[in-house]
């Protein structure tokens, strides 16, 4: 299936959605996370396996500050998450990219640890992008507390006490992380020393994998402050409290480039998760016991989309929205409806009525009803291709290549000043991505090649000027400054969902639509934007505790909602 629109015959399904309704910024940024997303995966490799998470290390003193290790196999290794939880002035805390100080940091370590291995962590870490790191140290890690809530559970516990339900749903996370590196990033493990693991092999697997233990070493740090301020009257969270207590994530712009920088890898993404939808959308009757499931999934979303409240009034009346448009779903998925002839397609074809928030939120839906038909195709995620130029190609099937793949990077006019008011570049101090005001602020001659559309466009007009039989080889020799067009244009034409079909440096470019698409590949939920450039989420919500990951229901944690008393 890779790269193609090849059909699958063991599976029917109807046509794909065309790239030009699934990859535009304002349906990307409608996305929801699906048991397809890295997450879910990961869990359900963990339970597969029937990991058990240890505890091999608690060193953390009464006021909650030392060191701790836990370990989790998974594919026949073992990797080690070494969590590290350091004094921080309240003035230093900020989810910024900027911080130089931080509540807590941690890193996946390949292996178990020994003495040396933690002195070095220990002594690298906590000081992050400014440590040295080794081929050993997956992932590299840090979180703040949500010092509100943190400090409200710990006065609970220690008086006996459960803490506040309706903070607990408000919040959802014990700490927020700010920061995650891998990929060889700061001296870390290059992704070609894993990459072929079992386990290790999809997408961001080892970032998953540092992620879901972070979690349970901040509800562990909790009970152990409220235990260690209160011993005769302290009490445990309670499961259900534990288990909605995800992690939090704060992310800004740092993320949005990877969804052009890695054209094919997005591809396949989008291409497994159309995939998915059309095997789903085929299916002409489906069985009783699915079409109950489908209904109880529909009340759990209008419960969760209950408990999703956001400062930001965009996205709340997006909320509200969705609110009033999934009880018309409910309306209408009556049991006799969801019976008849082909019900996942009518309520695909329904569903346009509705916002592209809605619409998305029903793909989701359908396909967290068909794990046994679609789980399989989280194998195809990943991608080993690599953008190259073929240089004996000649100009009249190049340009047949432009015309007939990327006829819409042609939409934009980029002669006004609203067509290319933005430029992206990598900030000196921090080396990551920012986004400038081409007209008004110095850098554009500093700028990332995100300006796809306008790249194309000035391809196709020297194109258009040499001979049609003349090689790529001979034009770019005289045209250098064409071969990241070219290399593009090549390469992507049997990858249809490659390419983000909008204008990323127009002056309706929202950078939070990319981050919302590819932290839904995640599995991320509760999105909360604080701008335009930036959001909160929640990650590991409802996910199985250390000790639940054995259970048949470790899988169904799909759109989370706390369980009442």
């Amino acid at each position: 299936m890779r790269n193609s629109t090849h059909v699958d015959l063991l599976h029917p399904q109807v046509a794909l959605r065309p790239p030009d309704q699934v990859m535009r910024l304002a349906r990307m940024g409608a996305f929801f996370p699906t048991r397809l997303s890295f997450m879910r995966t990961l869990i359900r490799r963990l339970m597969d396996e029937k990991s058990r998470v240890r505890k091999i290390l608690w060193d953390i003193d009464d006021a909650g500050f030392g060191r701790a290790v836990y370990s989790v196999p998974l594919g026949g290794y073992v990797y080690s998450l070494v969590a590290f939880s350091t004094p921080l002035n309240p003035e230093s805390r900020t989810d910024r990219v900027i911080a130089e100080a931080w509540d807590t940091s941690y890193v996946l370590f390949d292996g178990t640890p020994q003495n040396g291995d933690l002195a070095r962590l220990q002594a690298n870490a906590p000081r992050q992008e400014a440590g040295r790191f080794e081929s050993s140290d997956l992932v590299l890690l840090r979180a703040n507390k949500s010092v509100r809530l943190f400090e409200h559970v710990v006065q609970s516990l220690s008086n006996g006490r459960q803490p506040d339900e309706d903070m607990i749903r408000s919040i959802g996370y014990l700490m927020r992380t700010t920061a995650v590196y891998a990929n060889g990033k700061f001296g870390t493990a290059d992704r070609s020393l894993i990459k072929d693991r079992p386990g290790l092999s999809g997408p961001f697997q080892a970032e998953m994998l540092a992620l879901w233990p972070v979690r349970g070493f901040t509800h562990d740090l909790v009970e152990h402050v409220a235990q260690c301020r209160c011993p005769r009257t302290f009490v445990p969270l309670e499961r259900k409290i534990k288990r909605h207590l995800g992690i939090g994530n704060a992310t800004g712009l740092g993320m949005a480039p990877f969804l052009v920088s890695h054209p094919v890898l997005i591809n396949n993404w989008m291409m497994v998760r159309e995939t998915a939808l059309a095997r789903v959308r085929s299916i002409h009757k489906d069985d009783p016991a699915t079409v109950e499931r489908v209904q109880v999934l529909i009340t759990r979303v209008r419960r969760h989309l209950s408990e999703w409240n956001v400062e930001d009034r965009r996205q709340m009346n997006d909320i509200k929205v969705l609110r009033r448009e999934f009880d018309q779903v409910d309306t209408v998925a009556t049991t006799e409806w969801l019976s008849a002839p082909n019900p996942w397609d009518r309520l695909v074809h329904l569903s346009s009525r509705w916002s592209l928030q809605c619409q998305e939120l029903i793909v989701a839906l359908l396909l967290e009803s068909q794990g046994n038909l679609i789980d399989g195709l989280a194998e195809c995620m990943s991608s080993d291709w690599a953008v190259r130029i073929q240089p004996s190609m000649n100009i009249s099937d190049l340009r047949e290549l432009v015309q007939e793949h990327f006829a819409w990077a042609f939409a934009p006019d980029f002669a006004t000043e609203q067509s290319s008011s933005h430029f992206w570049y990598v900030s000196e101090e921090k080396l990551e991505p920012r986004l400038g005001r081409r007209h008004s602020e110095v850098g554009s001659e500093l700028e990332l090649p995100l300006d796809i559309a306008r790249r194309v466009q000035s391809l196709d007009r020297d194109l258009a000027k040499v001979a049609v039989t003349q090689t790529v080889a001979e034009f770019l020799m005289r045209h250098p400054e064409h071969r990241y067009a070219v290399r593009r244009v090549q390469t992507l034409a049997h990858c249809p969902y490659a390419e983000i079909r909008d204008n990323l440096i127009g002056e309706e470019c929202l950078p939070i639509d990319m981050l919302r698409c590819k932290l839904a590949f995640f599995g991320a939920s509760k999105f909360d934007p604080k701008s335009d450039l930036w959001t909160r989420i929640t990650l590991y919500q409802g996910a199985p505790l250390f000790d639940e990951i054995t259970l048949e229901s470790a899988d169904d944690w799909w759109m989370p909602v706390f369980e009442s008393s």
